[in-house]
C-alpha cells in the first residue's frame, strides 16, 4: 500500500488546460473517488498518475518519492479499464496468471495464487474459457482478479463498470468496495457518476473545469456543498436552486426568496453578517427537505405555495416537481399520495435545511474561506504557457 500526491499539478493539450493545479493528497489504504462531468479532467488525473502522461508542470508522489519521469511499468500500480482489456486469445486463466509469469513466479505458486482469486471472486469455474465468451461481468471479474494479483501498490480503476447493465453495476459497485476493505489498497476510481462515488469512496475528489471543487467524505460533501456546482452535481434527484436576497427582520438576518421572506439563525446567521448588505444570494433545498405540508413536522415553519408539474412514483416514495413562483422545486412525497399534475399544493421546510450561496462568488456562505473550493481561474503563468504552446 501507498500515499499518492499530487503536488500543483496541471496538464495542457495545446492551449487547452486539462488539469488546473491539482493538489491532493490520498492517504495509504485509502479509496478516493475522483468524480466530475466529461472533460472535467479526472482521467487525465488518473493516466498522470499511472504516467500515462506526464504533468506539464507539478509533481506527482507516491510513497514520498517523486515519479514524473518513472515509467509505468516501474511505479508499481495496477489499473482496470473500462474497456477491461483483455487479451483476446488467452483463456481466463492465461489472462490472470500472465503478470505472474512475466514476473518468473514459480508454477505452482501461479496457479495456487490464480485459484484462490478465482474462487474469490466467483470465477473459477470459467478458467478455461477465452474472453467472448464471458458476460461482460465476467470479464470485469477477470481484470480485477488480474489486478489484485499484481499486488501492487495502488489500484488506479477507469471508469470501469460503466459498461455493465445498471443491476450488475450495483452488484460490481458491492463486490469492489468488498475487495478493497479485504486488501486495503490505496485505490484511485474515476467514474462520471455521482451515486458510484457516493456509495463507493471514502472521500470524493469532486472536479469540473480541470479544477478540485471539494474534497471531502460523501456526507459532507452532500449536507455541505462547497459552492453551486457542487450542490448541483452531489444528489439525485439534483438540489433545487432560486434567487434570493439577504435582508433584515428585527435586527435578525433573513432572506428574501419566492415571495417570502425567511429568518435564519445559527452559524448561518453568523455567515452572512459578513456578507454586504442586501447582496444577492442563490438558496438551494434538497428534496428530502422539502416536504408536503400534510407530511411535514411542526418544526417546519416555511410555507410554500406551490403547484404540482410532473409526478414520479418511484414505489417507497413520489418525487414532485411543483412550481413556485415560477421556479420548478423537487420534494418528496409519501408512496400513494394521491396528488397529480395541476393540483395546489403547500409545502413546508425547516430554515436550517437551506443551503444559502453568495451568488457573485457561487461559494457556499459557510464555506467562505475554506480550501477545500477551489474555483480560481487560470493563472497568468498557465495563460502565458497555454498561449506559447498554441
Amino acid at each position: 500500500m501507498s500515499a499518492v500526491r499530487f503536488e500543483g499539478v496541471s496538464k495542457l493539450f495545446g492551449p487547452v488546460i486539462a488539469v488546473n493545479e491539482l493538489t491532493l493528497d490520498i492517504a495509504d489504504g485509502e479509496f478516493l473517488v475522483l468524480v466530475g462531468p466529461s472533460g472535467c479532467g479526472k482521467t487525465t488525473s488518473l493516466r498522470m498518475l499511472a504516467g500515462f502522461e506526464r504533468p506539464t508542470y507539478g509533481t506527482v508522489y507516491i510513497d514520498g518519492e517523486p515519479v514524473n519521469t518513472k515509467m509505468p511499468k516501474d511505479r508499481d500500480l495496477a489499473m482496470v479499464f473500462q474497456s477491461y482489456a483483455l487479451y483476446p486469445h488467452m483463456t481466463v486463466l492465461k489472462n490472470l496468471s500472465f503478470g505472474l509469469k512475466v514476473r518468473r513466479e514459480k508454477r505452482d505458486s501461479i496457479r495456487s495464487q490464480v485459484d484462490d482469486v478465482a474462487k474469490m471472486l466467483d470465477i473459477d469455474m470459467l478458467l478455461e474459457r477465452r474472453p467472448s465468451e464471458l458476460s461482460g461481468g465476467q470479464r470485469q471479474r477477470v481484470a480485477l482478479g488480474r489486478a489484485l494479483l499484481r499486488r501492487p501498490k495502488a489500484f488506479l480503476m477507469d471508469e470501469p463498470l460503466s459498461n455493465l447493465d445498471a443491476a450488475l453495476r450495483v452488484q460490481m459497485r458491492a463486490e469492489i468496495k468488498r475487495l478493497h476493505e479485504r486488501f486495503g489498497i490505496t485505490t484511485v476510481y474515476v467514474t462520471h457518476d455521482q451515486i458510484e462515488a457516493m456509495t463507493m469512496g471514502s472521500r470524493i475528489a469532486l472536479m469540473n473545469d480541470g479544477l478540485l471543487q471539494q474534497c471531502a467524505a460523501p456526507e459532507e460533501i452532500y449536507d455541505r456543498p462547497a459552492n453551486l456546482f457542487s450542490a448541483s452535481f452531489i444528489g439525485s434527484p439534483t438540489m433545487s436552486m432560486a434567487p434570493g436576497r439577504l435582508c433584515s427582520e428585527d435586527g435578525v438576518p433573513a432572506i428574501e426568496w419566492l415571495g417570502t421572506r425567511t429568518q435564519v439563525s445559527g452559524e448561518h446567521a453568523a455567515a452572512l453578517k459578513r456578507l454586504e448588505r442586501e447582496s444577492e444570494l442563490t438558496i438551494g433545498v434538497r428534496a428530502e427537505d422539502l416536504r408536503w405540508v400534510d407530511d411535514a413536522p411542526a418544526s417546519h415553519a416555511v410555507r410554500l405555495s406551490a403547484t404540482v408539474d410532473v409526478v414520479e412514483p418511484l414505489g417507497s416514495e413520489t418525487l414532485v416537481v411543483a412550481h413556485v413562483a415560477d421556479r420548478p422545486l423537487t420534494a418528496r412525497f409519501p408512496p400513494r399520495s394521491g396528488v397529480g399534475s395541476g393540483d395546489k399544493v403547500e409545502l413546508a421546510l425547516h430554515p436550517a435545511h437551506l443551503h444559502l450561496f453568495d451568488a457573485r462568488t457561487e461559494q457556499n456562505v459557510l464555506s467562505v474561506g475554506s480550501d477545500q473550493a477551489h474555483t480560481s481561474t487560470p493563472t497568468d503563468n498557465e495563460a502565458a504557457l497555454a498561449s506559447e504552446r498554441s
